[in-house]
């Protein structure tokens, strides 16, 4: 029996990474989460120790901080294809990297130019894979936090001996939806297509009549690919953060749907793929993403 290196990846993960532009009075902020992975031809320092093709991790984290002042740093699919790109065309010895860069919010705050609230939890991600002179984009929004108060319903699943849900015919939705596109060329004006998408994401959420979150996650990608050629899958995680009506009786109190227990644990979690039936071959652009 032999015993080998299998796949393997290094980086500096979660460089945290403020920009702030200053045109006159008028400042913008670029709050950034920055990951970088390099692959390629590591096996020495794995087995013998030998570093000599190894860019430090402090050097990848150095290169994120001096390349958002080389230029500005833009879209984030296009900061991080930069990075990539260069990781693998200045070492000899890395033949692909991946850089994941998630997007913080903040809102300007009215009357001056220079100060700002955070905005919500929401961030817009993208995950970038280089791979010699190969590249895929994987965008998207993380904890996006979505709720209905009607149009929702749950009823007609088995039951056992083990079953006390009740069926409902009206129940409040909640989620927290992860949301992951891969697009099929890189040939995309970012901004637009992620704030299209994300209305896409939110109007199906709030107009589809949902008998199971199941059922809205498929009519969400569906309506993505359906109105953005440029997608070809998308990816989504949605917890079902439940709400429970509480019972009021002991009060000598109705509750018409009205008063609910917020439930965050234990709960649902759905999760699917949608995509064309004649999409093309991923490669590695979901390779050390999650699932979902």
């Amino acid at each position: 029996m032999a015993i080998v290196l299998g796949d393997n990846q290094y980086g500096k993960a979660e460089n945290r990474l403020v920009v702030v532009s200053r045109d006159g009075d008028v400042h913008r902020i670029k709050d950034l989460t920055v990951s970088t992975s390099l692959r390629g031809d590591l096996a020495d320092t794995h087995l013998t120790g030998d570093n000599a093709k190894v860019l430090a991790t402090d050097t990848q984290k150095n290169t994120v901080h001096a390349f958002a002042k080389r230029q500005p740093v833009g879209e984030i699919e296009d900061f991080a294809l930069r990075l990539g790109r260069h990781f693998v065309s200045s070492q000899e010895a890395i033949t692909g990297a991946r850089v994941l860069v998630d997007e913080h919010p903040w809102q300007r705050i009215e009357g001056n130019g220079h100060s700002f609230v955070s905005g919500s939890a929401e961030k817009r991600t993208t995950a970038v894979t280089v791979d010699g002179d190969r590249s895929w984009v994987v965008s998207g929004v993380r904890d996006l936090v979505v709720l209905k108060t009607t149009g929702s319903e749950f009823h007609g699943f088995p039951r056992d001996e083990y079953t006390t849900l009740q069926e409902t015919d009206d129940r409040v939705l909640a989620t927290s939806v992860t949301a992951r596109w891969r697009y099929r060329t890189g040939e995309v004006d970012w901004a637009e297509a992620h704030a299209a998408i994300r209305l896409l994401l939110l109007t199906t959420f709030a107009g589809k009549h949902s008998l199971s979150l199941q059922q809205t996650l498929y009519a969400m990608g569906e309506a993505v690919l359906l109105a953005r050629p440029e997608v070809a899958e998308v990816r989504l995680s949605m917890p079902n953060r439940h709400h429970f009506a509480v019972d009021l009786s002991p009060f000598g109190l109705a509750n018409d749907n009205e008063v609910f227990h917020a439930a965050d644990r234990p709960y649902g979690l759905i999760e699917g793929s949608v995509l064309r039936d004649d999409a093309e071959d991923p490669g590695l652009a979901w390779h050390t993403l999650p699932a979902f």
